[in-house]
Order: C-alpha cells, then structure tokens, then sequence
C-alpha cells in the first residue's frame, strides 16, 4: 500500500493511526500541500484532495473508502465490529463531516495559523490561502466565535459519552469512530495555545492520547516518480462491478466530484458501482491505465455530456 500524503493534512493523520492500529508497513509518499501538483493529478485524474491511497493502479480516494478498503485486506483487529458496525459508521461521519468543519475554523484562528506555519514567509500563507479559497467558496464559513462555541459544546458531548469509564469511544476497543474523531482533535493540539480548550476535558484528553499511542504503523519513504512506475507497470486491477438499477451502465463516460467541497470532477470511464462505490478508468501518459475509486456517499455521478 502507497499512501499519498502530507505530515500535517488532518485527514492523512486519520489514515496514518488506522495503518498504526493494524500494525502494517506501508510506502509513503509525500504531496505538495498546494496546486501544483501533476504527479498527483497523473494518477487521479483531478481529484486533489488529500491523502489517497494507491495499490498498484488502483487510486482509492476519500478516507471512509481507504479505510473500509484497510479493514477488508487486514481485518484484524476490526474498524467495524459486527456489534457496533452501524453507531461507529454514523459518529465517523458526523466527526468526518461535523466536527471536522468546526475544528478547522477553530485552529485557524491567528495563534494557530502562528504555530502551524511557524516562521513561514508571508508569501506562503498567501499561497495556502489562495489554494484553498475555492475549496470551500461553496460551503458557509464560522467565524472563530462560532466554531470555538460549537467545539465548547462537541467536546462536552464526547467529554459526556466517555463518562462511564469506557477506554474507546463505542465499545472496549477501538473501531473506526475512534481515528475520524481523533483527527480533528489532534489538528487542534497541534496549536498549543488553542489546545487549552482540550484542558476542559479530561477524560477526553486522556482518550485522544490512547489513540495517538496506536502510531503509524511502519513507513518507507517513496518518490512520486516510483508510484507512477508501479501504476504503469501494473498488470491487473481490482475486481469490479456494475449493480443493476442505479442508473448507469458499464462504458458510460461520466465525471465523479465530491458533494462538499473540492469540487472538481474527474472524467472517465465507468467500471465499477455499487451502492457504495464508484470506480472510473482513464489512461495518463505516465501512470498508464488506472481505476479511481471513489465511495458512492458524498459523491455525484454525472454523464460528462451532463457536466458541461
């Protein structure tokens, strides 16, 4: 497994704890944090979010995917226990999603863009903020007043579930709740001076540091240029399916585009969907023939004719 990624994108952390939690070597390759980026578009077709994962010419894209695709290739220990399966998925989400977009707000309050970048020139936080300003022109912006109100009261939530002594957010291990909520957190403890708020809650505190003991498992430095070379050299993908009845057919040429932000469509051809997976091939001059995969939630399917 080659997992694309930069050391202080939240959701690369969510990723990194998983492949700790499961104990599995995996090969690192580190992105460019802002466009450019052509090694990465070479093997997603357009999708810039960060991280994605790679096997062979396999691109898994958005972390519920990778994490779902870690849990069936290593299944122990399990991120979705039978018992649990469905309140994990559903906090995961609501942590994915919810606690996620407040938390960002948060933590890129003046102290902590201070203690993010340090002593980054002026230019490069211009350079950060103008990259990610179409990333999120769609989507309704908290003011540092709202979100720190907001994670005040999502904290207090997670402050009470853990009341009962419980070591992990569902149950007396971990599962994929855990590492969705946990990155959000640990974004913010990496500002210390906006870290205090996480003083307030103790048990929750004490939580995030057992999930952060997982680690990140066991990584070896890779070169964009070498995944590209594993992609084009590889002789087979995935399996994939076309399930009836979810109005689209095998061949269709169509575009794929997160429903939240990052909304950039990636054109291809359909080989793959299910209820909970969409799979695209489209050939680059580099990367050669691959398969994008992307889960069905939170994500449109259009005809290109459609997307124009």
């Amino acid at each position: 497994m080659i997992l694309h990624h930069y050391a202080t994108s939240p959701f690369s952390e969510k990723v990194r704890l998983i492949l700790g939690y499961k104990g599995l070597a995996w090969r690192s390759v580190t992105v460019p944090v802002i466009m450019p980026k052509p090694d990465v578009i070479a093997l997603t077709g357009g999708y810039r979010k960060t991280p994605f994962l790679q096997i062979g010419a396999d691109i898994y894209c958005d972390t519920a995917l990778m994490a779902r695709l870690i849990d069936e290739r290593h299944p122990e220990p399990p991120l979705y226990p039978q018992e649990i399966a469905g309140t994990a998925q559903m906090l995961a989400q609501w942590a994915d999603t919810i606690l996620f977009w407040t938390a960002i707000p948060y933590t890129m309050q003046p102290a902590g863009v201070a203690a993010l970048f340090g002593n980054a020139p002026p230019e490069v936080l211009k350079a950060f903020a103008a990259d990610r300003a179409p990333f999120t022109s769609n989507m309704v912006r908290q003011t540092p007043a709202d979100a720190t109100a907001g994670l005040h009261t999502y904290l207090g939530w997670l402050e009470t579930h853990l009341a009962d002594g419980r070591e992990f957010l569902v149950r007396g291990a971990a599962s994929i709740a855990d590492f969705s909520v946990a990155h959000c957190l640990w974004y913010v403890h990496r500002a210390p001076e906006l870290a205090k708020i996480l003083d307030g809650y103790p048990k929750l505190s004490a939580w995030l540091q057992r999930v952060r003991a997982f680690g990140h498992g066991e990584s070896t430095p890779m070169t964009s240029a070498a995944s590209l070379d594993i992609a084009a050299k590889a002789k087979e993908h995935a399996p994939t399916e076309i399930e009836a009845g979810l109005g689209f057919a095998a061949g269709d040429a169509i575009t794929v585009m997160p429903v939240d932000y990052g909304r950039d469509p990636v054109p291809g051809t359909l080989v793959g969907l299910t209820r909970h997976e969409v799979v695209i091939e489209r050939r680059d001059e580099r990367a050669g023939t691959v398969h994008v995969h992307f889960p069905r939630l939170g994500f449109q399917i259009k005809h290109q004719e459609q997307s124009k």
